[in-house]
């Protein structure tokens, strides 16, 4: 699951964090970074879990329902497809699911009336009547496709989902966006054969990105005055003091993956970097950005110093 899209990100913030506060060791800077990437993966496992608490909730108004002292026709001999959906029952009883929770400590406790209100939101929606008067009955993949339609218009761009986040864990301020898609592509990649057994994203999508992750992260810190040496020479109508620290640290990670992976193209690490800027840093420093490192690109392939030519 953690590709190297959101280990760019969160090497970003941790060299952010690292300049910011000063006095840290690169050991204790690589251990935040990766305790950092596991909380990635643990906010993954939480937003599949919260598709099952929706469907209990569902489950348990329900069974309220019935208990009613004087219940109607419909209280008695509700409709369950919604409670009976194949796809969150197996996601219900997934063991990778389950054990990652039980060995965490995590689930949604804390938070029933986020999780009631959302539901309740759920069942008024036009989604959950279509599915409901849907004929003939849902097959697995109308079941799996309800949950990416709900997926994608409840909890995808949920400002209170967000806010709760931003409280629980600082580690997860700007992670949602991306692990929705992850979240996303397991509902997809969900099969009815697998059963119980369907496998998860793993933690890590590529066993070499542990290895980019910390390499990423000791030569953009280690390396840091060479880096800057050449932003300096490519910016030299910019006084240092105006260009962002956001926007340099951006530039000189840049450098570093493009100094120190020849696998990678250099058009797609710098299409990476401008992609970041976009999100942490003005209007304006992507084109700035973009000048620059292009420029930084042209002086270290004339001055032999990159080993691809991409």
């Amino acid at each position: 699951m953690i590709n190297r899209d959101l280990i760019r990100f969160k090497t970003l913030q941790i060299v952010y964090a690292y300049y910011q506060k000063g006095g840290s060791t690169l050991d204790a800077v690589e251990k935040e970074l990766f305790y950092s990437l596991a909380k990635s993966y643990e906010l993954y496992n939480l937003l599949l879990q919260l598709m099952v608490e929706i469907k209990r909730c569902a489950e348990q108004k329900l069974h309220n329902a019935k208990s009613k002292i004087l219940p109607s026709y419909e209280d008695l001999h509700p409709n369950l497809r919604f409670v009976e959906n194949k796809f969150v029952n197996q996601l219900e009883r997934n063991l990778q699911l389950n054990s990652y929770l039980e060995s965490k400590k995590k689930s949604w406790a804390n938070h029933e009336e986020f999780v009631k209100t959302l539901t309740g939101q759920i069942l008024r929606s036009d989604i959950y009547t279509a599915y409901m008067q849907a004929e003939p009955d849902p097959d697995y993949e109308a079941d799996r496709e309800v949950w990416r339609k709900i997926y994608k218009n409840f909890i995808e761009n949920n400002d209170n989902l967000n806010d709760i986040l931003e409280e629980t864990s600082l580690y997860w301020n700007d992670d949602k966006v991306i692990v929705d898609t992850f979240v996303l592509k397991t509902i997809k990649r969900f099969k009815a054969e697998a059963g119980i057994d369907q496998p998860l994203l793993p933690d890590f999508k590529d066993d070499e990105d542990p290895e980019f992750a910390r390499e990423l992260l000791r030569q953009t810190i280690t390396n840091s005055d060479q880096y800057r040496t050449i932003i300096a020479t490519h910016t030299r109508n910019w006084d240092p003091s105006r260009i962002a620290l956001m926007d340099t640290l951006i530039m000189q990670m840049a450098l570093a993956e493009i100094l120190t992976f020849p696998s990678i193209p250099i058009s797609v690490s710098l299409n990476e970097y401008l992609e970041i800027a976009k999100f942490y840093s003005t209007p304006k420093s992507s084109s700035f950005i973009n000048g620059t490192l292009d420029a930084a690109v042209k002086y270290l392939k004339a001055e032999n110093q990159l080993l691809k030519n991409q």
